[in-house]
């Protein structure tokens, strides 16, 4: 008997539960690939990451070559070389071990599928639990919301949203999922378009912000441009100004840094309205841009829009957004305020 990692442990006391499958993968190998290796099917064909291909090599069955395990009258081994027509077929249990409390936080859900979640998330609701907000998260609604229909998904977000940030996410319903739509992420494949109002008027109307972002030395919460940051880029149009004091402004990410978006408009002399951190009261100087502004209790930031393809099937998604209620009533303010 060969010893893991180089043949599959399949102990019944060391397996993990075969109840709950998430995701079912089959590549039939062509004749122009024969002696290719399990493994680089595995990894290269069916892009399992290392750590998930780690993790099944301890399931019983998650692996199998034509039905079985055991291939040359052996069992089966990722260095085992294929033959043309060979049926590698693998199935991923999903981890049912998760410390996310479920609790009944309401969840708009976009759209939904066995791979994917998609929600519009509210500002204010922070994503993930973290010390300063064990609960009350984002993540704690959608456990809940999951329990409730008899799922025992874990929560694994694609991409994250700052609490007072409102807009699209996107959540892995499995590790496959996730591990390719972090591919698409850092490959900047996935198309992340925001709405924002602005002090100001970024000049030109129409531009891009390429500037170095790393942690503030001083204020570690906070994020600086900084030569030796690391690289950023933000596209940006003007879509409506108002009396030259304050603008609604599209915004596409090419890289995604914490802050990115925040810490760019400052950069540009046009921090975000309602920002707490990266912008001060003082720069509504007037009364209408003061009036306008008042009832916020958020920065005015929006994800608006995603492209990605699935992680699954290659499809191209793309989902959309509108402006929460808080943001278009600050928009009418912002419009009635400039025409009088």
């Amino acid at each position: 008997m060969c010893a893991v990692p180089k043949c599959f442990d399949v102990k019944n006391d060391m397996t993990e539960s075969r109840l709950d499958i998430a995701a079912e993968l089959t590549y039939v190998v062509p004749e122009e690939e024969a002696g290719i290796q399990l493994r680089t099917v595995l990894r290269s064909r069916l892009n399992l990451s290392r750590r998930l291909l780690t993790r099944l090599k301890t399931v019983e069955r998650a692996i199998t070559v034509n039905g079985m395990e055991r291939y040359n009258d052996r069992p089966l081994t990722v260095r085992d070389r294929l033959s043309g027509g060979d049926v590698v077929h693998v199935q991923i249990a999903e981890e049912t071990v998760d410390y996310i409390e479920p609790e009944p936080i309401p969840v708009d859900v976009v759209y939904e599928d066995d791979d994917i979640l998609i929600v519009n998330k509210p500002a204010g609701l922070v994503v993930h639990p973290t010390k300063g907000y064990p609960n009350g998260t984002l993540a704690n609604g959608v456990v809940h919301y999951w329990r409730l229909k008899g799922e025992q998904t874990r929560f694994r977000p694609a991409n994250r949203l700052d609490q007072e940030t409102s807009g699209l996410l996107i959540v892995a319903k499995h590790g496959h999922a996730h591990h390719q739509l972090s591919d698409q992420m850092q490959n900047d494949e996935v198309w992340k378009q925001y709405e924002a109002f602005v002090y100001g008027v970024p000049t030109p109307g129409e531009g891009t912000v390429h500037a170095p972002i790393d942690r503030d030395k001083e204020q570690p919460h906070l994020r600086v441009v900084t030569p030796d940051g690391y690289d950023s880029i933000t596209h940006y149009d003007v879509l409506e100004t108002y009396n030259d004091e304050a603008a609604r402004v599209s915004c596409r990410l090419e890289t995604g840094r914490t802050h990115q978006i925040r810490v760019h408009m400052q950069h540009l002399g046009c921090p975000l309205l309602g920002d707490k951190f990266y912008a001060s009261n003082e720069l509504a100087r007037t009364p209408f841009l003061q009036a306008a502004i008042a009832p916020l209790s958020r920065h005015a930031l929006h994800a608006s829009e995603l492209r990605f393809l699935h992680p699954m099937t290659g499809v191209p998604l793309q989902f959309t957004a509108k402006l929460p209620p808080e943001l278009e009533q600050l928009r009418e303010r912002l419009r009635q305020g400039s025409e009088s």
